[in-house]
């Protein structure tokens, strides 16, 4: 049996739901990408759909057995009464959006009943990637859905979708993972890890377990220690920023200089909230320049190693006899 880590509260809110008989139609998943947001859609999905054919699955939490025939019907991709939107993948190559023919190609799905118990769903994940035709072919039956149908819209900018998509759903907020759910994840995806890497992978994810796995087998503990060290002291003599440049900027360090590019900016943000008056200021605007200099790096094909070493010194500037 699997389940699903965090978000408890939105599982009991959305199962009562739908055991009372009063499950609104349409759903945005809001919260901040790499949270498991899809993941918890798949996996409610997955729990409705049992429920509703049966054997009802018991407990308030989204895990289904491992033998429910609901789950291999799922896992094979051959539920009738459930679709899944996403870009599609060709030649290794994923497209920038959910097309309309996609989003018209839930009309099958739509017009006939449902065939193993009273319950169709729609995953769509993410509904930020509906290209515009997709997003008004789905509204259009947002605004007369069949009875029985449930979708379930991934956002990470629901600001971003059409207002008339947010006026038929309701939405439901995630917030980041707590620390403790961070590292039951991290302890899932990755086995055995060192304690000064758990501690930097769950900093580095900032809650989001998307995030700290993608960071995973990078090395993030001496990056963490490095920032943290030049971030105290401030660095006198450049030791700390050059050694840091030089290990960054070979291409066999190309995956931990774009993890650096991501962390170096979100270590002074996090500086920033500790801080108040001429300090905060400080902090400020040096994250402001560290993330226009890590957001143009590849882009502009910048030299890695002085961007390093650039992007240290903003840190740096975080010292106490610095500011």
């Amino acid at each position: 049996m699997t389940s699903l880590i965090g978000h408890d509260a939105q599982a009991r809110l959305l199962i009562g739901a739908a055991a009372s008989g009063r499950m609104h139609h349409g759903w945005i998943l809001s919260g901040p990408r790499g949270i498991g947001k899809g993941s918890f859609a798949r996996a409610l999905a997955l729990r409705l759909l049992a429920d509703a054919a049966g054997p009802k699955v018991e407990g308030e939490g989204l895990a289904v057995p491992d033998d429910h025939r609901v789950r291999h019907l799922i896992d094979a991709g051959a539920h009738p009464d459930y679709a899944e939107l996403a870009p599609l993948e060709k030649d290794g190559v994923t497209a920038r959006n959910i097309s309309v023919d996609q989003v018209r190609g839930l009309g099958r799905l739509l017009q006939s009943a449902p065939s193993l118990s009273t319950r169709r769903i729609v995953v769509i994940d993410s509904a930020d990637d509906l290209e515009r035709g997709a997003a008004n072919a789905l509204l259009k039956t947002l605004e007369e859905p069949p009875a029985d149908m449930l979708f379930l819209l991934v956002s990470h900018a629901p600001g971003r979708l059409l207002p008339t998509i947010r006026s038929r759903c309701r939405t439901l907020r995630f917030d980041p993972l707590d620390d403790a759910a961070m590292r039951s994840v991290l302890r899932a995806g990755e086995g055995e890890l060192s304690p000064a890497e758990m501690d930097a992978l769950v900093r580095a994810g900032e809650g989001s377990p998307g995030k700290a796995l993608r960071y995973a087998g990078l090395n993030m503990a001496e990056i963490e220690a490095a920032l943290t060290s030049i971030a105290t002291d401030g660095d006198p003599g450049n030791r700390q920023r050059l050694l840091l440049a030089k290990t960054l900027a070979s291409k066999a360090a190309r995956p931990r200089y774009e993890a650096f590019l991501e962390r170096a900016p979100a270590f002074l943000a996090e500086a920033a909230r500790h801080r108040h008056g001429p300090a905060l200021g400080v902090a400020l605007d040096h994250w402001e320049e560290a993330r226009r200099l890590a957001g143009g790096a590849i882009i502009l094909s910048l030299d890695p190693a002085a961007v390093v070493f650039e992007l240290a010194g903003h840190v740096a500037a975080l010292a106490p006899r610095a500011a």
